[in-house]
């Protein structure tokens, strides 16, 4: 596995203006030794083409990936909104978009397929893969419910995010994980038996977590260490 933050983990710093963007996909890469970053697109100060190439051209000069971008509204705004925000991936040269779907008390299952239909549309013409990401009290809050979308939707666009400790009792992620190209997890939880649990993903675990930053440097030095320890064992 691969090992990446979301700068959503760094919400609080953001906010009382402690870290800027840009110095968090520094810290990501020099301090944290972390792999790739998913980038909340609530967390941009501009959208213009100019500050998106100097973002992208931070990551590469640190060697650090960006492994997504997260939006909270692809699925449920309109067509522009979705547009802007593949456009974004496209610029940054990310791959994925993570997001939810709308809540089941907002808007009819109807009107929701139309609108991940739309952007998955939209997806395959950018040429960007949508991460659907399991949330309670969404039309994918159960895996039932991810393989309802996934069947409705039919697109080759849509592919899951998944955070495997959000679903119920009664779901198990790993049923999902053929057509799984994200996780997420609390980087403040046990790594250990996230990775027995998943011997065989190959992408980013996206760590999450609203600690303070020293806090957030430890788990995620836990991380690092249960996964290199975790790659030595199997072989």
């Amino acid at each position: 596995m691969k090992l990446a933050c979301t700068s959503s983990a760094f919400s609080g710093a953001l906010d009382r203006g402690d870290l800027t963007q840009l110095e968090i996909i520094d810290y990501a890469a020099r301090e944290l030794s972390i792999d790739g970053i998913v980038l909340d697109v609530r967390h941009f100060p501009r959208t213009d083409d100019d500050y998106l190439a100097q973002v992208k051209k931070m990551a590469a000069d640190v060697g650090l990936t960006i492994a997504a971008l997260e939006s909270s509204d692809i699925f449920t705004s309109d067509t522009s909104t979705m547009q802007r925000a593949l456009a974004m991936a496209t610029a940054l040269g990310s791959p994925l978009i993570a997001a939810p779907l709308g809540s089941e008390t907002a808007l009819a299952w109807s009107a929701q397929l139309a609108k991940l239909s739309e952007a998955a549309g939209l997806a395959k013409a950018a040429n960007v893969t949508l991460a659907l990401r399991n949330v309670p009290g969404t039309f994918a809050s159960s895996v039932a419910d991810c393989k309802r979308v996934s069947k409705e939707t039919d697109s080759a666009w849509l592919r899951y995010g998944l955070e495997p400790a959000a679903f119920d009792a009664s779901s198990d992620a790993r049923d999902l994980e053929e057509r799984t190209v994200l996780l997420w997890s609390d980087a403040l939880s046990t790594p250990e038996p996230f990775f027995a649990a998943w011997p065989s993903f190959l992408g980013f675990v996206v760590l999450t977590g609203g600690a303070p930053v020293p806090e957030m440097k430890n788990a995620i030095r836990r991380w690092r260490i249960a996964n290199a320890q975790f790659v030595l064992d199997r072989k």
